[in-house]
């Protein structure tokens, strides 16, 4: 990693997009609206006296939908959101005021990839599998790259190669690999700004147990504060093995949303 992104650009850039291409039909959670793209208007429906022609489009998708990212108003427990927020009265003429992602501000940031099945010697990782705190701190070792507080920490369990084939990749049988609350709880201690996967839920979905139970997102959105990116592409990294990079990510400025889709990059020099 270098000082500063003055230098990145004196040496000249090199970025690796982090976002899944919006599809119609692509693989997400059960729980949030699909995505939909459609043409109210093509070539030729309307044609200018001159020839000329204009197409348009139309979408509606769910804000939890391909990349995103969650804002801190995803997630409730027990009434409460994130600094004891009032769950329910944070939802003023249904948007989330408090904790909405409009209140997340541009990443400018440092990221690091965390390569779990490459630090394991593993292609991926199998369905349900749980990351470790001990596989956490033997890749952050073996690579070399300790997180420090405000960073943003991309964990890669090599699950995301299942994206193109649908319901392998959400996993409803045979589970899908991630941290648990132990893995979260370790690396909220390190004081991340925000932490990022691979695969649909960020955290460890048992076989068959679909997303019953998100005990990370607890500890990471309401106990602490910290944002969760979901369905990266980190395979890019992962062959170029860049562990360390300039992380930027953006999302939409909804007012009052949940979530929003988003398109990381990642930036090192050449």
């Amino acid at each position: 990693m270098t000082n500063g992104l003055s230098d990145f650009v004196q040496a000249g850039l090199h970025t690796v997009d982090l976002g899944r291409q919006l599809r119609v039909g692509m693989p997400q959670s059960p729980n949030h609206p699909h995505f939909w793209h459609t043409l109210p208007r093509r070539h030729g429906d309307m044609v200018r006296a001159d020839g000329g022609s204009a197409a348009n489009d139309m979408i509606s998708t769910g804000t939890h939908v391909g990349t995103h990212i969650d804002a801190l108003a995803h997630v409730s427990q027990d009434g409460e959101l994130y600094g004891g927020a009032d769950a329910g009265a944070s939802c003023l003429g249904g948007k989330y005021v408090e904790h909405g992602v409009h209140t997340i501000e541009p990443m400018l940031r440092r990221g690091i990839l965390l390569d779990i099945p490459a630090y394991k010697g593993l292609p991926d990782l199998e369905g349900g599998y749980e990351i470790t705190v001990d596989d956490l701190q033997g890749c952050i070792e073996a690579q070399n790259t300790v997180p420090q507080a405000g960073d943003l920490v991309l964990i890669r369990s090599g699950w995301g190669k299942k994206f193109s084939d649908g319901d392998a990749y959400v996993g409803k049988e045979t589970g899908v690999p991630g941290i648990s609350e132990d893995g979260a709880t370790y690396l909220a201690g390190l004081g991340v700004h925000a932490l990022g996967a691979d695969t649909i839920a960020f955290e460890r979905l048992k076989p068959a147990g679909g997303h019953a139970e998100l005990p990370a997102h607890r500890v990471l959105l309401v106990e602490n504060g910290i944002y969760i990116i979901e369905a990266l592409e980190l395979e890019h990294l992962a062959e170029q093995q860049l562990h360390d990079f300039f992380f930027i990510l953006v999302p939409l400025n909804i007012y009052g949303a949940t979530g929003s889709p988003v398109r990381p990059l990642a930036v090192v020099s050449k």
